[in-house]
């Protein structure tokens, strides 16, 4: 279920006795790091702010805690071991992801909890927004816009912008969550998380702004595509073996039948196999695409047993 709200700022209903915990993962952000850390403390005033640095070479640590946050390091490098390190390590009620780049809109924060609270949700999505050219260029917007299709036309409707790196997220996502990829990739796995278990998950369009001056992005664009494609493709043979093996079983099964049919047609004929190499290919692929449907099958037995014993963890954690 996706709740897709537009921010009204009713954030005067959210608890006061929530346990709200913001998680900053950064990595050589010291010309930014002091402003989001200042933003979300003013914002808000009642919730812990931690900052785990990712082997900054920079002053990030400094600055980050000069500005009153709750330093901690993580020293594999990459962005899911940061968030896994960060899930494992804080209590909370409830977790605000939000990166440390000072891109995203801190005056969001306080609608997305409100909403995750009054709702029930286990995922709110701070859904990009902007018509700054230098903050979402042309080429992350397609190709947020065809990995987020992809996302949702295989694992269903969720969320309109997966790359999104602010999230709030409730208790019992965290602790359900595997987090077994290793980079940027980690935002794909939050939402098929959230789909394959059936979540309640929201989302609100949140203002996205550029860099300031000097800030250097740590995403390429073409590699990381890739592996969030990869990732996605992962994800599809791990969560729906079914659909995966038996895509692959027509594509080997076709391509052997292309290339026996003309054997087949000429042993029909002349009662002799001329294309002997041909022929024991085209039937390879054939038991290579009986093979393959026969694992979907298996292993689609095996993932559903998974995700009933991921679906009662879940739910081992009491709501809110």
């Amino acid at each position: 279920m996706t709740v897709d709200v537009t921010p009204t700022f009713f954030h005067s209903n959210q608890r006061s006795d929530v346990k709200t915990a913001v998680l900053i993962p950064c990595y050589n952000e010291e010309l930014t790091i002091k402003d989001v850390v200042k933003d979300f403390k003013n914002i808000l005033p009642n919730a812990q702010i931690y900052v785990y640095d990712n082997n900054s070479s920079d002053q990030t640590i400094t600055n980050a805690e000069a500005a009153g946050a709750i330093v901690r390091t993580e020293p594999r490098q990459g962005k899911g071991n940061v968030i896994r390190r960060m899930f494992a390590d804080i209590e909370a009620d409830f977790y605000l992801l939000v990166d440390g780049d000072a891109t995203y809109d801190a005056s969001a924060a306080p609608d997305m909890l409100t909403l995750a609270q009054k709702q029930r949700l286990d995922m709110v999505n701070g859904v990009r927004v902007t018509d700054r050219q230098a903050a979402y260029r042309y080429g992350h917007v397609m190709g947020n816009k065809v990995l987020t299709g992809l996302v949702r036309f295989i694992f269903g409707n969720g969320s309109k912008d997966i790359l999104s790196g602010y999230r709030v997220f409730s208790k019992r996502f965290v602790k359900s969550f595997p987090a077994l990829s290793s980079g940027f990739e980690i935002e794909t796995e939050f939402t098929v998380h959230a789909l394959k278990l059936s979540m309640p998950i929201g989302e609100i369009e949140t203002t996205y702004i550029e860099r300031p001056q000097g800030s250097v992005s740590k995403l390429n664009t073409y590699q990381d595509g890739i592996r969030i494609l990869l990732t996605i493709l992962n994800l599809l043979r791990r969560e729906r073996p079914l659909l995966f093996f038996s895509v692959l079983a027509v594509v080997l099964s076709a391509t052997g039948l292309i290339l026996g049919l003309p054997v087949v047609y000429e042993f029909m004929h002349s009662g002799t196999v001329p294309r002997l190499p041909t022929a024991v290919l085209a039937m390879g692929l054939e038991i290579l695409a009986a093979l393959s449907l026969c694992c979907g099958q298996i292993l689609d037995s095996v993932a559903l047993d998974r995700l009933e014993n991921r679906r009662l963890h879940y739910l081992s954690y009491p709501t809110l």
